[in-house]
């Protein structure tokens, strides 16, 4: 067997759209197995496949390349065919279009070179207030985010992408995003079993991966996060619930565990509670660093040599059972798979409050945001050009450009001859402000929470990806349905 390196375990992010001679050289000497790509690496498409090449050509025939490539929100690469979120998918609560999505995404995956998904969500959203999961979980009911989540990695794992479920064990129900503070969920062990849990238990033996959360669940571990606690990884989920799958942390940089413990830290904390990967994103030094504290636990004895050989293990299995190699995306078949995905967006339109397109001779007032850059794990807001264009076959649009539409207000929304269409081109939850504004029509193209804020009739589309903005266009010009049943409480 090779010699242990620590490279072996780590996941690490690369610069940059090419590969460079010096990162080739990181990658090369430490032996990494493993890359996390983001938008940053993204390019035309032919360069995200020489991207990838390349990679697999320093890392070896067991590398991994990961990606976030849920839906909705959550598409890193915006070129192959963009899936509804899973929250649209939940609204629909048909397992063969679930499948029949997870299949469609890893077939863009493999034609770009990627073999390991960081999806699909396993998180039960149960707390309306969530302001990092909502629409990316299938819904509240555990029992639907367990079928439908198996049903969209069967057509995933069907070809060829490892999936890998997250996050472990539940980041439904916070009211903090773990990549800017460290949440708490106060909850028993029997707690969690009856919700957040079952869906992690109940598909522990198909998934090939699980991405732990960086939350403090002070009933079973008040020291350490999911990600760090031995009592977590190792009690309830390896022995407890009988994964024998890779354990891969969410990113170490998050503010959630690099405020408390430090990146290099928290490596060795995570292999030492369970984890076989750490998930190393950062310079070429702080990647260093890490490797250097691992493998300076290993020579002190704190973390035992068995341990990181059962994670490689276990890592080996999962390189040999996706293998990375880029495959050809047929034309028919990504025009079948793109159509699929427009038609499951149109689908998942749903009116609320007896929602109506207005006359297109109407005269409207569109009220959204300037501007909505990324916040890191979703991608930006659509742009005010884009939501202007929703509105193209209307005689008469005054757009009116808010700098924050959180704090929308009275105010902001004058009484007169126009209809006041509010489009929530951003995330966060409105404050009470809200309430005295007047808003004849929502639409909540993002968090579908936010219609809880205002009583106006609302339609949501779980997401703003081209399918989902040709339904809404589509239903604004009286020519598509929205029907739809919401998977969450919205009332």
């Amino acid at each position: 067997m090779t010699a242990f390196l620590p490279g072996h375990l780590v996941m690490v992010d690369i610069p940059g759209k090419q590969l460079d001679a010096a990162t080739a050289d990181f990658l090369r000497e430490h032996q990494i197995r493993a890359v996390c790509l983001f938008r940053k690496n993204l390019g035309s498409e032919d360069e995200i496949r020489a991207l990838t090449s390349d990679l697999r050509a320093v890392m070896g025939e067991r590398a991994l390349i990961g990606i976030d490539q849920e839906g909705g929100s959550v598409i890193r690469a915006t070129s192959v065919p963009q899936a509804p979120a899973a929250m649209a998918l939940g609204a629909l609560d048909d397992e063969l279009l679930a499948e029949e999505v997870g299949a469609a995404v890893a077939r863009g995956l493999r034609y770009l070179g990627i073999n390991w998904n960081f999806a699909p969500v396993l998180d039960v959203n149960n707390n309306p207030a969530n302001p990092v999961i909502g629409e990316r979980s299938f819904g509240e009911d555990p029992e639907r985010v367990t079928r439908l989540a198996r049903a969209w990695m069967r057509g995933s794992l069907r070809e060829g992408v490892a999936c890998c479920v997250k996050h472990f064990p539940g980041h439904g129900d916070t009211h903090v995003d773990s990549h800017h503070a460290l949440p708490h969920v106060d909850k028993t062990l029997e707690e969690l079993e009856a919700l957040e849990l079952r869906p992690f238990a109940a598909l522990a033996a198909e998934a090939p991966a699980m991405m732990t959360a960086h939350i403090v669940y002070p009933q079973i571990d008040p020291d350490h996060p999911a990600t760090l606690s031995h009592p977590i990884l190792t009690g309830i989920l390896r022995e407890r619930v009988g994964f024998d799958g890779v354990v891969i942390t969410d990113a170490l940089m998050m503010k959630a565990v690099y405020d408390h413990y430090g990146h290099a830290k928290a490596a060795v904390l995570a292999l030492q509670a369970g984890a076989d990967m750490p998930l190393a994103q950062g310079t070429p030094e702080e990647q260093a660093a890490t490797l250097d504290a691992i493998r300076e636990a290993l020579a002190d004895g704190s973390l035992p040599l068995d341990t990181v050989l059962g994670a490689r293990a276990r890592l080996d299995r999962l390189a040999e059972a996706y293998p990375l190699a880029a495959k050809d995306y047929a034309a028919a078949q990504r025009a079948a798979d793109d159509a699929l995905m427009h038609r499951a967006w149109g689908a998942a339109l749903c009116a609320l409050r007896g929602a109506v397109p207005p006359a297109l001779t109407r005269k409207l007032r569109v009220i959204t945001q300037a501007d909505v850059a990324s916040d890191g794990v979703s991608e930006a807001g659509l742009p005010i050009e884009r939501v202007a264009a929703l509105f193209a076959g209307f005689a008469d649009v005054e757009i009116l450009r808010h700098p924050n539409l959180r704090r929308i207000a009275a105010a902001d929304t004058p009484r007169d001859d126009r209809l006041n269409v509010l489009v929530s081109n951003q995330r966060g939850r409105y404050f009470e402000d809200v309430r005295e504004a007047a808003i004849d029509l929502h639409l909540a193209i993002w968090n579908p929470f936010q219609v809880l804020d205002h009583a106006a009739p609302a339609v949501i589309t779980w997401g703003y990806a081209d399918g989902a903005m040709q339904a809404l266009k589509a239903w604004l010009e009286g020519r598509q349905p929205a029907v739809a049943t919401p998977p969450v409480t919205l009332r």
